[in-house]
């Protein structure tokens, strides 16, 4: 951990709360919650911070060193749970190690340079990602983003490690180009052709990094005015069940009168959109796994609603979900109808020969809270629709929510919650 504030980075007077100190102390609780050890616990929140190099001594009373997308109120820490019927719930937590640098370019160093200290501490390799280089880290990068990191946290100290990045680095009109010869490279030469169509754009690659059985490559696509008959098309070479998909994305995403029409008449997401996830593993050239994000945050009034429509879904397929209800717990101790977007996104993933799972991501809150989307009336509970293949324990799932009828712009509280 860095013991002293770097170049630019403010000292904090007595008293005063830090970047560091906030997200330390979720991660600790979180850790109990999901029943890691303290020392493992700790020595991952050494690892986190240790990459933000001074950044983590940054007092929140300061506002956020850049305008980082990881989260809504640009904390550049957002947590995530991830449960299957049949195992305890995993633990993990996606990073921004360059957030204190506006410029790109070294925002992309910053972030390389904190993967190579992992690799040297978990003896893994860096050869995808450093023949990746020029593709992704150029030094006049471009966009929102230029590397995160997420550390699969696990008991022993050795975490898996994940690595996003931008395919638009060189400009949102290489995109393609970039993803399809960062496929090639990899060895897969034959997945661009099975991508969906991507005309809003590919907001991430992913690599799978260190301590996995079977490493990942993942390509993201962004899909707005998604319905529930298109999620179902895409996801349809998953093995999931159609009803499967349609059930999640309905109960995710909160009733028809929530998503807006299309000329046609089609239910869509009218406000941010939906993303999926399409994986490959070593030997593919189609994908072995399949995920659906819809940012809950945006189809909810509040927090306590997204938490009662993931409960839901938790519950439907035999997932406990009250190490959720505490999580949250862990992180803020303000009520949850005061904000909305403390459950960022909801998610269903498939991947081949495994159950399906469900995870929850999680904001940070450090900065700011957002608050509740008045537009979005109450709503009322209805039974959940079977399935043939998800058992459905009698749960009540989300029904009918009366229509909003204003697409307000998001505004902030300028309170946050310290706990």
């Amino acid at each position: 951990m860095t013991s002293r504030p770097g170049p630019g980075i403010p000292a904090t007077g007595p008293g005063e709360t830090t970047l560091g100190n906030h997200v330390l102390g979720q991660l600790l609780r979180l850790g109990a919650t999901v029943g890691l050890s303290e020392a493992d616990t700790e020595l991952y929140g050494q690892v986190l911070l240790g990459s933000f190099a001074g950044a983590a001594h940054r007092p929140l009373s300061l506002p956020p060193a850049s305008p980082t997308f990881l989260s809504d109120d640009h904390t550049p820490v957002e947590f995530s749970l991830a449960g299957t019927p049949d195992a305890a719930p995993a633990l993990r937590v996606l990073v921004e190690p360059g957030w204190a640098h506006n410029d790109m370019g070294d925002s992309g160093r910053a972030g390389l340079e904190a993967i190579r200290a992992m690799a040297t501490r978990w003896d893994f390799p860096t050869d995808q990602l450093d023949s990746l280089a020029d593709l992704f880290l150029p030094a006049d990068a471009q966009g929102p983003m230029a590397l995160w990191y997420a550390l699969d946290l696990r008991a022993g100290g050795v975490p898996g490690v994940k690595v996003y990045l931008n395919p638009s680095a060189s400009g949102p009109h290489h995109a393609a180009r970039t993803v399809h010869e960062a496929l090639r490279r990899l060895g897969y030469g034959q997945a661009f052709a099975h991508l969906p169509p991507a005309a809003a754009g590919y907001p991430f690659l992913a690599l799978d990094m260190g301590a996995w059985k079977s490493p990942r490559v993942k390509v993201y696509v962004r899909h707005p005015r998604m319905s529930a008959d298109d999620a179902c098309a895409l996801s349809r070479t998953s093995g999931a069940a159609p009803s499967d998909t349609r059930a999640f994305f309905h109960a995710a995403a909160g009733s028809p009168a929530q998503f807006g029409s299309s000329q046609d008449g089609t239910l869509r997401l009218m406000r941010r959109p939906a993303l999926t996830c399409h994986s490959f593993t070593e030997g593919d050239s189609t994908a072995s796994g399949f995920t659906l994000h819809i940012p809950v945050r945006d189809y909810v009034r509040d927090d306590e609603e997204a938490l009662a429509r993931a409960t839901a879904l938790l519950t439907r397929v035999g997932i406990d979900p009250t190490v959720l209800t505490r999580s949250l717990g862990a992180l803020t101790q303000r009520p949850l109808t005061d904000g909305v977007g403390l459950i960022a996104y909801l998610a269903l993933v498939y991947e081949r020969h495994r159950p399906p799972r469900l995870t929850a991501y999680l904001s940070s809150e450090a900065y700011r809270v957002r608050p509740p989307q008045n537009q979005y009336p109450r709503g009322t509970w209805m039974p959940a629709p079977p399935t043939q293949s998800v058992p459905d324990p009698g749960h009540q799932a989300l029904g009918q929510l009366s229509p909003h009828t204003a697409q307000k712009e998001d505004t902030w509280s300028p309170t946050a919650s310290r706990s």
